[in-house]
């Protein structure tokens, strides 16, 4: 789930249910259950679903099997709103649509809802048109695609494997350059209380935070871009 193809997701199976990096050694999702941590660490942890509105731009760093993507399209309709919601994912490792579809089982709420994704991310789409959501997965290492994309972010999801496993994803190089495609008042979150995370996120210009994780993570991080720092 790094920020790609530039190469494919080398997986293994945990019982063969959750799907786990070759690559990094550690599984794309929770154990106990990645779509409610995705809602408590990536929705919750933004402000999301309250904050969302037309136009509203959300990035990612590592698209994985889709589950955030997901998580945010169900988020949006069910504010029952007008608009379109927009979100760019960089990925480095893009895994294969029957891999995604296999991954999502585990989660009957989101597959339910996967299949314009799936269909699309099978036909080679890496911009997705979806209910209420336009998408695009920007294929490779995000440390190059990140500094040169044009969009600004109103919330990340960082969401890249453990910073102990891939360490790239999380340098102070590619926290300044998120911090620069944050919006004033743009926020982040993460499952990861890494200090040195932490400290190079918040050198970037956030006002960072430490709160509770999901399950049995004790922390997480999220953070807010003041305006004379954006």
């Amino acid at each position: 789930m790094t920020g790609g193809e530039q190469g494919s997701a080398g997986l293994e199976w945990r019982d063969g249910i959750v799907p786990v990096s070759t690559r990094f050694d550690d599984p794309y999702f929770s154990l106990a259950d990645g779509l409610a941590e995705t809602r408590h660490v990536f929705l919750a942890g933004n402000g999301l679903p309250d904050r969302l509105r037309d136009g509203f731009q959300v990035a990612e760093l590592g698209f994985g099997t889709g589950l955030n993507l997901l998580a945010l399209m169900m988020a949006w309709q069910g504010m029952g709103a007008p608009g379109v919601v927009r979100f760019t994912s960089f990925e480095a490792y893009p895994m294969a649509a029957e891999d995604m579809a296999r991954a999502l089982e585990a989660f009957p709420e989101a597959r339910a809802v996967a299949g314009p994704m799936l269909e699309q991310w099978e036909a080679g789409a890496r911009r997705l048109v979806l209910p209420g959501v336009e998408a695009e997965v920007i294929i490779g290492d995000a440390r190059e695609a990140l500094p040169v994309w044009g969009g600004v972010a109103d919330a990340w999801f960082l969401d890249g494997f453990s910073p102990a496993k891939n360490p790239e994803l999380w340098s102070e190089g590619l926290m300044r350059a998120v911090a620069g495609h944050t919006a004033e008042g743009g926020t982040f979150a993460t499952y990861t209380a890494a200090g040195h995370v932490r400290r190079a996120l918040a050198e970037a210009g956030f006002t960072v935070e430490r709160r509770p994780g999901h399950g049995r993570k004790r922390h997480m991080t999220v953070g807010v871009m003041a305006g004379d720092a954006a």
